[in-house]
């Protein structure tokens, strides 16, 4: 056991903050899986609490390249390919763009505007997008892989112009877990191609898969128990906690700056 312990714990963690990352793979893919998102903020809190700074993005992109890659597999007959196309030509351009820049910009910033604009999303009236409802995925797409390269969870983003196209629950779902499995596939590369060592962290990465896809099935089931208003009141609610949460991030971030 303790040979087999040796291969998944990172050398710059112990033994708790491994199991801890492991517990949490499984809590916040459950979240997800039942209410749309969520999770993926979540965890990168919790990991950065406990990992170092240089390897907290990349490793949270993998490990929710796996966890929304669940997700999606679960929910692959709700996906709409149309949505999923749009995203992902809006996401090539947010990863090469957004790894090309060298100088990080300061996560305050961009934390606040997107709380504001998921609140704007969530409370104030929704967008009217016509006829391009869906091309407009596109626009989401760039902007929430531009921003993850940065601070890693931009999930907030693509579930907020999702929520405008009048999906059903389990159509949010799918089509969300399939737009940020997307996001992070471009990042992985992106990360990749600048040269970040995935190796050391191979075992935990794994195991935190493995948890999170656990966590996903858990999850699954509570959503196909719930009706549409609880799940819409449910997401409403993950929204405005998630945005007043990157505000208050920002709050502080600014006055570190």
């Amino acid at each position: 056991m303790g040979a087999f312990w040796d291969l998944i714990q990172p050398d710059q963690l112990g033994t708790a903050a491994t199991a801890l990352l492991v517990a949490m793979s499984f809590l916040t893919s459950a979240i997800t899986a039942a209410v749309g998102l969520g999770g993926g903020v979540t965890l990168i809190a919790v990991m950065a609490m406990v990992m170092p700074a240089g390897a907290l993005v990349p490793v949270h992109g993998v490990v929710q390249f796996g966890s929304n890659a669940g997700r999606a597999l679960v929910q692959l007959k709700h996906v709409d390919w149309l949505i999923a196309l749009w995203f992902a030509i809006g996401a090539a351009f947010g990863a090469a763009i957004g790894g090309a820049i060298a100088v990080e910009l300061p996560a305050a910033v961009l934390k606040a505007g997107i709380g504001l604009f998921v609140l704007w999303i969530v409370w104030g009236k929704a967008p009217k997008f016509g006829r391009a409802q869906k091309r407009v995925m596109a626009a989401a797409g760039f902007a929430s892989t531009f921003l993850s390269m940065f601070f890693g969870a931009a999930g907030p983003i693509g579930g907020a112009v999702l929520s405008t196209l009048g999906l059903p629950r389990h159509g949010f779902v799918a089509n969300q877990a399939v737009t940020a499995l997307i996001m992070h596939i471009f990042k992985i590369i992106a990360f990749g191609a600048l040269g970040f060592a995935f190796a050391p962290w191979a075992g935990l990465i794994v195991l935190m898969i493995a948890s999170g896809f656990l966590g996903t099935l858990a999850g699954s089931k509570l959503l196909g128990k719930m009706d549409e208003k609880t799940f819409k009141t449910g997401f409403r609610w993950v929204m405005t906690a998630l945005a007043l949460n990157l505000l208050w991030q920002a709050g502080r971030g600014w006055f570190e700056i």
